[in-house]
């Protein structure tokens, strides 16, 4: 098992609900207490990270419960983890549609073994939370969000140490995600420019007539970030 793999794996079987008081109403998604959901995320990593090679990162919100809730690996239902991984679980093999738009991009940049040889997905917060029920993101709240910060930039700076390559990272979601990413990397400099791309969710959303194209954006950008980046270039592409 490479370096990089034992990082992740070493990182989430020590993850604990941290001594953070939530505001009334919100609750921690912990699911590492699961002996299969830690069965997965071990497999996933010791099978496609096996290299010690540093990796781009691309940083998600936080878990929901569909998806690295169940698994253990971000965006990745129990569905893909068994067709697109080999990695057989018995949980409910319900669709996610954010896993369903992170696979496709991973299928058409080569598929999960080209692409975790360059690439990493993480999230901001490692964990998630739960109100009512439901998923809920780490900036749908004033209180939540400020409660947060510090744990969201323990958990940058820890996994960056996993080996992050280059100086560019990859924000999934252009919006309030990107917004508080970019302000908290201006204060903190944890990577010279952030790449903000369509949140998965949003495309299928909203735009699923148009996914193929949001598929290639992705690609495209992968294919930027691992080459000679030029911010310039990118945005005045992009924009």
């Amino acid at each position: 098992m490479g370096q990089f793999a034992s990082s992740v794996i070493r990182f989430t079987e020590n993850l604990r609900i941290p001594a953070i008081p939530l505001p009334d109403g919100f609750e921690w998604l912990f699911p590492y207490n699961n002996a299969e959901t830690m069965h997965c995320m071990r497999s996933f990593y010791q099978q496609y990270y096996t290299g010690n090679q540093p990796r781009h990162f691309i940083f998600g919100i936080n878990p929901g419960r569909f998806g690295a809730g169940l698994t253990g690996v971000p965006f990745t239902d129990p569905l893909r983890l068994e067709l697109d991984c080999g990695i057989s679980n018995s949980f409910p093999k319900k669709p996610e549609l954010s896993a369903d738009f992170v696979w496709r991009y991973i299928r058409a940049y080569g598929g999960i073994q080209t692409f975790a040889e360059s690439f990493y997905i993480t999230s901001l917060c490692p964990l998630g939370f739960i109100k009512n029920g439901i998923n809920i993101n780490y900036y749908d709240d004033k209180h939540l969000i400020r409660a947060v910060e510090p744990f969201i930039s323990w958990n940058i700076r820890t996994q960056l140490a996993f080996g992050a390559a280059g100086d560019v990272a990859i924000c999934m979601g252009e919006g309030q995600n990107y917004a508080f990413f970019k302000k908290l990397n201006d204060k903190e400099g944890f990577f010279r420019e952030i790449i903000p791309l369509p949140h998965p969710r949003w495309v299928m959303q909203y735009r699923r007539k148009r996914m193929e194209e949001f598929v290639a954006r992705y690609v495209q950008a992968l294919n930027q970030v691992k080459g000679n980046f030029n911010v310039d270039a990118y945005w005045a592409m992009n924009h």
